[in-house]
């Protein structure tokens, strides 16, 4: 068994009170030792995990568990049940199967009836097919942070849908939530039944129990919690703002590395998985949550869910911290495209073009000669929406904030603001490092996303957006001819 301490070491120790660079990148403070979930820290201190991705794990909690020989026994070991939960149809190829057998003290299948969840949610949204829901717009949009909620709100009550694209009713299609909240799921937990969910903090740890296993996932690391999977997730350090990318089409994978050869990018030995653990407690009124068709249904039943004493499989949460990310950059001249940066993509049914690609931007150095280091202008057929965990991003000198978003549609041009720009033309150029407290990301993805009421009305939108490209002006000169070049008279 892969054991791996260290990032929970580091996370353990961040305050709630640092500013949000701090939270991220001090690591080695003290840390209270009760926390605003009203549990203790040691409930998830020293978690242990498995490393690898897409690997086939086998972990138990109580040794024995696990069935020899078969998956579903007539009679399984300590009287469990055995239950398969499958990512990908039966029949897909060997390679992109994906599918675990849980052993657990009582199938998931025993529950009530499901009923919708009243209040319905109104800021949840995965239908893009509805017009109804939605809008679309060539404009370059940015947000600021959303502020935490002053009234008591979970994760899932503090969800919120920015864009997207599809359905999951045909199952394809991807859409880009934010949360901002304030309190530890109760006596729930959800399951998503429309698609894979990635999430990345930006402000508080997430502690998440899943029937896998449990996780600490701290600012600078994203979670994948798969399709179908319950999760019930805890705010140690209480206000907690990030980002979500679900997707409708398939699982993430890993992208192909082709020149680059056999090593860099995203490791998969970085990747961790949860070990078995479980809860064997008798919870009268425990809700079920479960997102289908873009809308929430609840159910009751009188025990926990992560009663999964053992399993084995390929399909299952899992955890990757950003800053292990080793990237690749230009070493003579001119600007890499974004897609060198690329941890994680859903692939299309085109090569090469992806549903949802995950993209870092992490501290570098840049050594380019005779070359414009910023970002460059652009026009994409690809859609990006951006996010900023920590510092200032190298493209925008000003206006875009830790927990702010910025969403630029197929074909709508881009690219760094007046001061960035000025700046670095007239810099000379050394090597220069983009340092360790600026961690970027974005979401890419071939579909054009259709923008939410709520996102287009937020008070939270920036309208004076457009105004950081206004400022540009015109360096053309006719008469400043190029060395070498013979002047026409």
């Amino acid at each position: 068994m892969n054991l791996d301490r260290r990032e929970e070491q580091m996370a353990q120790h961040l305050q709630n009170d640092m500013s949000e660079t701090e939270v991220f990148w001090k690591g080695n403070s003290e840390k209270e030792s009760t926390n605003h979930s009203g549990g203790h820290e040691s409930e998830f201190a020293d978690l242990e995990y498995l490393r690898g991705f897409g690997n086939h794990f086998t972990t138990e909690a109580l040794k024995g568990a696990l069935p020899e020989g078969q998956n579903s026994p007539l009679n399984c070991p300590y009287g469990l049940y055995a239950e398969q939960i499958s990512g990908t149809a039966f029949t897909v190829p060997r390679k992109y199967n994906q599918k675990s057998w849980l052993y657990r003290i009582k199938p998931s299948v025993t529950h009530e009836p499901f009923c919708p969840r009243q209040p319905a949610h109104e800021n949840l949204m995965s239908d893009f097919t509805d017009s109804s829901n939605s809008t679309v717009t060539p404009t370059q949009l940015r947000w600021k942070p959303e502020d935490i909620p002053e009234v008591k709100t979970d994760f899932i009550d503090g969800l919120f849908t920015i864009c997207g694209a599809g359905s999951p009713f045909l199952r394809h299609g991807y859409a880009v939530h934010m949360y901002a909240a304030n309190a530890s799921m109760e006596n729930c937990a959800l399951a998503n039944a429309d698609g894979d969910f990635l999430i990345v903090p930006q402000q508080g740890r997430l502690w998440i129990k899943t029937e896998s296993g449990k996780l600490q996932v701290s600012p600078g690391e994203v979670v994948v919690l798969p399709h179908g999977f319950r999760f019930s997730i805890a705010l140690p350090d209480g206000p907690s703002r990030g980002y979500i990318v679900e997707v409708y089409s398939g699982h993430f994978q890993l992208p192909d590395l082709g020149p680059i050869g056999a090593n860099g990018l995203a490791e998969p030995r970085d990747f961790l998985t949860p070990v078995a653990w479980f809860e064997d407690e008798n919870i009268s009124g425990y809700t079920i949550i479960h997102k289908f068709g873009g809308q929430l249904f609840q159910s009751k039943q009188d025990f926990s869910p992560f009663n999964v004493v053992a399993w084995q499989g390929n399909y299952a949460p899992y955890k990757y911290d950003l800053r292990k990310f080793c990237p690749f950059n230009t070493v003579l001249f001119d600007h890499a495209d974004p897609c060198i940066n690329t941890v994680l993509t859903v692939p299309s049914e085109k090569p090469g073009v992806a549903v949802v690609d995950l993209v870092v931007f992490p501290p570098r150095w840049l050594v380019a000669e005779h070359t414009f280091r910023p970002p460059y202008f652009h026009r994409n057929c690809m859609s990006e929406f951006m996010g900023l965990i920590c510092g200032t991003y190298e493209g925008k000198a000003d206006g875009f904030l830790p927990g702010g978003g910025s969403l630029h549609n197929c074909m709508s041009p881009h690219g760094v603001d007046t001061p960035t720009y000025e700046k670095a033309i007239s810099e000379e150029p050394r090597p220069s490092k983009i340092e360790g407290d600026t961690l970027a990301f974005m979401f890419e993805s071939c579909l054009i996303p259709r923008v939410t009421f709520r996102a287009m009305d937020s008070p939270k939108r920036d309208l004076d957006y457009y105004k950081g490209w206004i400022g540009l002006r015109s360096h053309f000169d006719r008469n400043n001819t190029p060395e070498g070049v013979r002047r026409c008279t």
